[in-house]
């Protein structure tokens, strides 16, 4: 049998086919599906792309695939957009082979292999999804504007903020300061305004590449940097522990943790403050290293829904990440 998973992301689509024999079949990336950015017009336009291309690669017809999972950003956080959302494969797929849903899914099913427990992403955005007992939960995710705690975004957005304010002298300038300068050639400081709003427009993925100047620079010792990296990490920890509470966990029962998305490639920077600060929430956590990538657990997640979960044996024979 063969699977198609789609994990949709702020930044990128990645679509990965695999059998039911534990082999990846093809792989495909390209530019986000997430609607509210890119309308849903081209968002119907990158997912039938992203199958014509990730079958092309496979040498196969979609017809032939036996389920798909999308799991696609922002899906059901508004109500009136799910019918069209989940239409979106349709000229492609039989409406029977495929189903849509928020893609917090493909990481809790790449992360723990869809066994009980939680997942933290933290990518573009962030989200806390988890199951417990045919329970299913979720924290998080409200969004860019107000929400996203903990997220690339909300990191790059608060790097912004310690930039202005070392300008400013609200703050001791340090090596955050000097890396964005250098980073964006920016010579008069207020042109970071310029950069942000009149070239960048705003955008949530260019913003979000300010993370990695802000892990830079506490790597090599900025302090306002380093304790961002531990507010994002108290942020995330907190929205593990509302699952938790959601999901009806016994007090004393083990609570398995992963996590997915790219500020978590920032290393002990994040995880060793995650790990901390879940510890002072509940002595039941166990965190463990994500298993798949994303659109791999998007792959597992279509064989468990259609009724054919491929088991351990054969799911170890898939590679880690991409």
């Amino acid at each position: 049998m063969i699977f198609l998973g789609v994990d949709g992301g702020g930044t990128k689509t990645a679509f990965v086919l695999i059998n039911s024999a534990g082999e990846v079949l093809a792989q495909h990336e390209t530019s986000t599906c997430y609607y509210l950015n890119v309308g849903l017009e081209n968002s119907k336009d990158i997912i039938a792309n992203g199958i014509m291309e990730v079958c092309r690669r496979a040498d196969i017809a979609p017809a032939v695939i036996d389920y798909s999972f999308f799991g696609l950003p922002a899906y059901g956080e508004v109500s009136a957009d799910v019918p069209a959302l989940d239409q979106m494969p349709a000229p492609l797929l039989s409406a029977d082979k495929y189903r849509c849903d928020n893609d917090m899914i493909c990481g809790w099913a790449a992360s723990l292999g869809c066994r009980d427990g939680i997942n933290i992403v933290s990518g573009t955005g962030s989200i806390a999804y988890g199951e417990h007992q045919a329970k299913s939960a979720r924290c998080g995710g409200w969004g860019e504007l107000f929400s996203d705690e903990g997220s690339a975004y909300w990191i790059g957005c608060n790097a912004l903020n310690l930039f202005s304010k070392m300008s400013d002298h609200r703050l001791k300038m340090d090596i955050l300061y000097d890396m964005i300068k250098s980073k964006y050639h920016i010579d008069i400081d207020l042109d970071i305004n310029d950069l942000v709003f009149n070239k960048w427009h705003g955008d949530r993925g260019k913003i979000a590449s300010v993370a990695k100047i802000a892990y830079e620079a506490a790597v090599e010792g900025d302090k306002e940097s380093y304790k961002l990296f531990c507010t994002a990490a108290k942020e995330l920890a907190m929205m593990v522990d509302s699952v938790r509470k959601k999901l009806e966990y016994a007090p004393d029962e083990t609570t398995l943790v992963s996590f997915t998305g790219g500020v978590f490639n920032c290393g002990d920077i994040i995880l060793d403050p995650f790990v901390h600060e879940l510890a002072q929430l509940s002595g039941t956590y166990r965190v463990c290293q994500p298993k798949y990538h994303p659109s791999i657990g998007a792959a597992i997640y279509a064989a468990k829904i259609s009724g054919n979960p491929i088991d351990d044996t054969v799911l170890s024979k898939l590679k880690i990440g991409e």
